[in-house]
């Protein structure tokens, strides 16, 4: 699979007609207001770095205002970054003590009121109550009315995943390998079940199992679509632009969070391609960009959300943003500036962003891609995800662990170090179902014995994991 976009090369020789104003901003990043952050310094870094456009979250309409004119110090524009059904920090106490009945149910019946799934800030609302929905709609009118901000993007616009990337599961003590455990299986409010009943006429907890009842799953994410389709209509009419940051792949959405964003009125739509929670390679950026354009609405136009900061080498950004811009992005939003951690790093993204910019003001507003039909569902023939699965093959063999409790449950990759090189023999399928394939391979120099695990829900190869075999 080829690696590098041309685009780059060509666009060197366009840098001169290149505009930072011509169409929509092409290079966005998260950015939260906290006390800790130098928010002079990080709209600085994002000038230096040729970014246009911030995601922004602040916890009141003063430190907006503020921010908004540092901003435009610095030439950024400001779009609203809105946590929506997971509540931001600085409401969260409030509203579990004066409603904890808006909150989130799972199969089991227990409240996140009460129960914690994964982490405790994973506070999540339910769609279907109309006070929550009331809420989330005065959210979105107070921000609109804000001066200066140009949108809003919506963020946790979803459920609690049912299911964690694979190596994330690590940092849970969590051997999911894609089966839905009830007490991470949410949308079981009693306004949810009720709701579905009338319209269905049977209760999905009766099922054998709810998350593969395909009625239930499209409930949930309709639901879900609702609240999101809400606030845009809010925010339309503010004249405001909508985008929004779902799961990493469409398919994927649907299934880990019940995101079917698809159907959201969205201007932009910034899917989370975070390499490093999912498969380590950059090629998943292709991946999973493929399956987003195949899904995303005829009015918006399609990103990538990439990450610079989740336990990978932030140089690496070059070759993600490379991955996404050939199968078909049209933006970058990186999570976040912060992983842009030195000047030289920054002076080489705004030569690559200015470039792009060059190459999109030359092509009619569009960045050009050949189009794919499907992402490549056979982990053999993806050269770098079996790269990566083989270096790590070798960390194994020589008695290294490769998950440990971090920001993506991997070991980080030590590109100095050596390993011995080993003796494969041939790679065969031992077990295939529509969420994971598992192979078998050995090492025939030590004659240890290994699966290879594929998670291959949502349309996209999104993880794997190395044990001994069973």
């Amino acid at each position: 699979m080829k690696r590098t976009l041309t685009l780059v090369l060509i666009a060197a020789s366009l840098l001169c007609a290149c505009s930072r104003q011509a169409g929509p901003p092409m290079f966005w990043t998260w950015l939260e207001d906290l006390p800790q952050i130098d928010m002079e310094a990080a709209f600085s870094h994002m000038e230096e770095a040729g970014i246009d456009a911030v995601m922004l979250h602040a916890a009141s309409e003063e430190d907006y205002v503020k921010d908004i004119e540092i901003a435009r110090r610095h030439g950024v524009a400001v779009y609203a970054w809105v946590w929506t059904l997971n509540p931001p920090r600085q409401e969260r106490a409030g509203m579990l003590e004066a409603h904890p009945d808006w909150f989130s149910v799972n199969r089991e019946g227990r409240s996140l009121s009460e129960f914690k799934a994964y982490v405790n800030s994973y506070k999540f609302l339910c769609p279907a109550l109309p006070e929550v929905r009331e809420y989330l709609r005065e959210k979105v009118e107070g921000i609109c009315s804000i001066d200066g901000i140009e949108g809003i993007c919506l963020d946790y616009c979803r459920l609690v995943d049912c299911v964690l990337p694979i190596s994330l599961s690590y940092n849970y003590n969590l051997r999911q390998d894609t089966e839905v455990f009830p007490e991470y299986d949410f949308g079981y409010h009693p306004a949810m079940i009720e709701k579905f009943k009338a319209a269905n006429g049977y209760d999905p907890r009766d099922g054998e199992d709810p998350s593969r009842d395909s009625l239930w799953c499209a409930f949930r994410c309709n639901e879900v679509t609702e609240v999101a389709n809400m606030m845009a209509e809010v925010a339309h009419s503010h004249g405001k632009t909508v985008s929004a940051s779902p799961f990493a792949a469409a398919g994927l959405a649907r299934f880990m969070v019940f995101q079917d964003w698809g159907k959201w009125d969205l201007d932009y739509v910034f899917p989370m391609a975070y390499t490093d929670f999912y498969t380590m390679d950059p090629s998943f950026a292709y991946d999973a960009t493929v399956d987003n354009n195949r899904s995303r609405g005829k009015g918006t136009v399609l990103g990538a959300g990439l990450d610079t900061e989740l336990g990978g080498d932030p140089a690496n950004i070059f070759g993600k943003m490379d991955e996404a811009f050939r199968a078909g992005a049209q933006m970058i939003s990186l999570y976040t500036i912060e992983g842009l951690d030195s000047e030289e790093l920054r002076c080489k993204f705004k030569v690559y962003s200015d470039s792009l910019r060059a190459v999109r003001d030359s092509n009619g507003g569009v960045v050009p891609f050949t189009p794919s039909e499907a992402p490549c569902m056979d982990p053999l023939k993806n050269g770098g995800l079996m790269a990566v699965v083989r270096n790590n093959l070798r960390r194994l063999a020589a008695g290294e662990p490769i998950h440990i409790k971090s920001v993506n449950g991997m070991v980080p990759w030590d590109q100095e170090k050596e390993y011995p090189e080993l003796s494969l023999g041939e790679m065969t399928l031992k077990k295939q179902t529509d969420r994971l394939m598992i192979y078998s391979v050995g090492d025939l120099s030590s004659g240890k014995e290994y699966d290879i695990y594929f998670i291959t829900y949502g349309n996209v190869i999104s993880g794997w994991d190395i044990r001994p075999e069973e």
